[in-house]
């Protein structure tokens, strides 16, 4: 797969997961860094590591929420609880994950995991209604 191929295969996957209204967010226009960024993460992120098949996008977003979290990376982990969910894992899922976290990487980790899974729970259930 080209260059090309990977970029209109990653923002496709990448759509799918973290939903069209998140991927299409108005905003000022993106620097050259910024640029520079998404499209290496559109493209080695969603176009090459997503698509591959050993892994279902179940499993590849509940592996992300354990490192997310056990790095304390809340503005990522809040976007992908809400991918989660739109690749099936169920809010008890997610709880099970923070647990996990919290036991390897320390209680604060999933008490603040637990705070913020529960945010973005609760917007991604009123954005569905």
């Amino acid at each position: 797969m080209d260059h090309e191929q990977k970029l209109a295969l990653g923002k496709q996957i990448r759509t799918e997961v973290l939903g069209q209204a998140y991927v299409s967010q108005p905003g000022p226009a993106p620097s050259n860094f910024k640029k520079a960024f998404q499209e290496f993460t559109v493209e080695h992120c969603w176009g090459n590591v997503w698509v591959r098949p050993g892994l279902e996008r179940k499993t590849r977003s509940m592996l992300n929420l354990a490192m997310l979290a056990a790095m304390a990376r809340w503005h990522e982990f809040e976007i992908h609880v809400r991918g989660a969910l739109n690749n099936g894992v169920t809010e008890d899922e997610i709880i099970e994950v923070v647990l996990q976290a919290g036991v390897y990487a320390g209680v604060p980790i999933a008490s603040e995991g637990m705070k913020v899974a529960e945010r973005a729970a609760t917007a991604w259930r009123e954005e569905a209604k």
